[in-house]
């Protein structure tokens, strides 16, 4: 058609589908769309709305195309739809007032702490509750329009779902432009199906990213609202970099899940006390001081140590307490140094050393022990000596035979010294008795470490009396013989007097019906001190603390709703904060009271094993503005991703043992040469031969390549 042909009335160039004209079909390529409007569009070939026609003629594009930016009131609009280069800002923002405030509450949006950029304190709640709309310009530029509004909607969904992928893992954006994973994403998808639409980088930093914030602050501010009745803890995470940096990040937990508050580079105060404790004051502030019932500190030393030695003589209100993993972790540490324990890890440690670190002995092992090896690597460091220790044991039987196999005897590594001294350890039963005794006394506290670590639940009304049965089981299995336990109780006696004991632990062992009302309940001193110092410094208001000491009397007697046949039923079988939730109504100030005690967790943020490549990447400088508030973002949203992943597993078969090793650890690494590679391999040849001989085969030569 020629140009001075070419009608310029569109109903020449497409027709309806339908009787309503809803539905229009272009007559050059057939493709469908939504109404005449998308159609010219479509043949001027101006992208952001529809896709362009690929087979309609030059002069008929150009004379929609023309049309189009021609003028009037559209005039702009389709020129800004048409530039698909241009940076987001000015595509998304055209209004500078918009822009300006979608930046302002785009910051608000992650809490991570930078002197350059606003101060998250100045969030209000309707900027939380309403963060900034993007004009539906850029509703429509950000998406895979195909004209059919359900297909359209799967495009976003689907590029939503792989942005949040990116988002929770950390990964570098550029993945995407990787054909492998576009390949996996496409082939993973059902045959026959619309491919999905995988996102560019630009659409992860733009449209999908500013999504997943505004959903975050939703999900974030369902969380803030149970402050008020459950209280919360404020968790401190915090670690040198490889630069040196200290830097720590700021969780706050409660019942309803741990969101994401800040991070900070703290490298400049670390000597200087008075500024630390502003940050935290400053934090708690963020907060709400009357939400915050203590913070939980991640280690004993360092700046943290040191601020909390003064702590909760400036701060009235909050409690400092250190996270309880740590507290156990410490007393495993101390407990593997002592004399005997740690002559029997060392004693292992050989035999794990020996085999793991050299592959024809492993590979030797692996053939009576059904493919395991004898490391069983742990989540928490301080526990794997000791779970390793107890897999050696299981493992007993499957070793003596080894060591007793026509394969060790004839191979070369019999007949050497390591290998010797290896046999005849495997075969000392003083070796197996110490072994066991070192399992016995450390198992509880590892099984603690579990508990704490893996349930879902706040242990705030048992820590008190889980250590106390801990001790009573090492006792136990030292016949109760003093000279032998005492060395055990007095390592967790001053690890928790010194550190881990707080007021709250003992408030919640009392206010704990399951163990209150129980025969062997002891209220000693420690307890009623606990107790009084937690109304003290939680409850400000006199009327309100005389009211509870007045409620309390209630309690300790099991009168009125606590006396009740339910109540009195449900004391050991729903969780002590949920007792008091459903039966405490009655006394409306003890309830609220003993519910924010209950509550809180025991625990710090290493229960949730961040990982903190982000945070140090965020707290580099060097970025510009408008980068930085995208990385404050990313930030945001993936540790609050991650915590929603790790609170969601909480009671779900947790299980200590770690699915890889670090192949440099000392329980492996062994300075000992292999033979192999001294003499053409020969041991391996030897083992791979009296195994054939022994099986009636013919010798192979073949070595395993897997070390471990």
């Amino acid at each position: 058609m020629a140009s001075s042909d070419a009608s310029t009335n569109i109903h020449g160039h497409g027709k309806a589908v339908d009787g309503k004209k809803k539905r229009v079909r272009c007559n050059y390529c057939e493709k469908e769309m939504s109404g005449f409007f998308r159609l010219k569009y479509h043949l001027g070939g101006v992208r952001g709305d529809v896709i362009p026609c690929e087979k309609v003629s030059e002069d008929v594009k150009e004379l929609f195309r023309s049309k189009l930016q021609g003028g009037g009131r559209l005039c702009k609009e389709v020129r800004d739809l048409f530039q698909q280069d241009l940076p987001w800002k000015r595509n998304g923002c055209p209004n500078k007032n918009v822009s300006k405030k979608i930046r302002r509450q785009s910051s608000e949006s992650s809490g991570s702490e930078s002197g350059e950029y606003e101060n998250t304190d100045s969030m209000s709640e309707d900027d939380l509750k309403e963060p900034a709309i993007l004009p539906s310009k850029r509703i429509v530029s950000q998406s895979a329009v195909t004209g059919d509004p359900k297909e359209e909607s799967l495009s976003k969904q689907n590029k939503k779902c792989i942005g949040r992928f990116f988002f929770e893992t950390g990964i570098d954006f550029k993945v995407v432009n990787s054909p492998s994973f576009q390949r996996m994403i496409n082939d993973t998808h059902c045959p026959g199906q619309t491919k999905y639409k995988i996102p560019s980088c630009q659409e992860l930093k733009g449209w999908i990213l500013k999504d997943e914030v505004k959903e975050m602050h939703e999900y974030v501010n369902k969380i803030r609202q149970s402050w008020a009745n459950t209280g919360c803890s404020i968790l401190l995470d915090g670690w040198i970099d490889e630069k040196g940096r200290s830097l720590v990040s700021f969780i706050v937990d409660c019942p309803q899940g741990p969101i994401y508050l800040r991070s900070s580079d703290v490298s400049a105060s670390v000597d200087d006390i008075n500024t630390l404790q502003l940050l935290l004051d400053r934090v708690i502030d963020e907060v709400g001081v009357e939400n915050v019932v203590q913070i939980i500190a991640f280690s004993t030393i360092g700046w943290v140590g040191a601020v909390g030695k003064e702590f909760m003589d400036r701060c009235k209100t909050v409690f400092w307490t250190v996270n309880a993993s740590h507290c156990i972790e410490l007393m495993l540490d101390r407990i593997a140094m002592m004399g005997e324990i740690r002559a029997t890890l060392e004693k292992a440690k050989t035999i794990s050393k020996f085999i793991h670190g050299h592959a024809t002995i492993l590979n030797l092992l692996r053939d009576y022990t059904d493919g395991h090896g004898l490391i069983k690597p742990t989540k928490i460091r301080s526990a794997m000596p000791f779970v390793t220790l107890e897999n050696i044991i299981s493992e007993k039987k499957n070793l003596m035979a080894m060591f007793a196999s026509s394969e060790w005897n004839t191979s070369t590594w019999s007949s050497r010294s390591e290998g010797k001294r290896v046999a005849l350890l495997v075969g000392d039963s003083s070796f197996w008795k110490g072994a066991g005794m070192v399992v016995k006394i450390a198992l509880p506290l590892v099984h603690v470490l579990c508990l704490i670590n893996g349930d879902d639940k706040h242990h705030m009304g048992y820590i008190y009396e889980t250590l106390d049965q801990v001790k009573e089981t090492i006792k136990e299995e030292c016949n109760s013989k003093k000279s032998q336990y005492m060395p055990f109780w007095k390592v967790i006696d001053e690890i928790w007097d010194g550190h881990l004991h707080s007021p709250l632990h003992a408030a919640g062992y009392f206010f704990n019906p399951s163990l209150f009302y129980s025969t062997d309940f002891q209220s000693d001193s420690e307890v009623t001190f606990g107790l009084l110092c937690c109304v003290v410094r939680m409850i400000q208001n006199q009327p309100i603390q005389d009211k509870i000491l007045q409620q309390l009397d209630a309690y300790r007697h099991s009168k009125g709703a606590f006396g009740e046949g339910s109540t009195v039923q449900q004391r050991t079988k729903f969780s002590p904060a949920m007792w008091w939730f459903q039966y405490g109504g009655q006394y409306p100030e003890l309830q609220r009271f003993v519910t924010r005690i209950l509550s809180q967790t025991c625990v710090g943020a290493s229960k949730y094993r961040l990982n903190r490549s982000l945070a140090e990447k965020l707290l580099t400088k060097g970025r510009d503005r408008i980068e930085q508030q995208r990385l404050n973002d990313l930030t945001f949203v993936h540790y609050n991703l991650q915590l929603q992943q790790q609170h969601s597993k909480l009671g779900l078969n947790y299980d200590i043992v770690a699915d890889e090793i670090d192949p440099m650890d000392e329980w492996i690494v062994d300075d000992t040469p292999e033979i192999g590679s001294q003499n053409g391999d020969s041991a391996s040849k030897e083992l791979e031969s009296a195994k054939g001989a022994v099986n009636g085969e013919r010798p192979s030569f073949q070595v395993k390549e897997e070390l471990r």
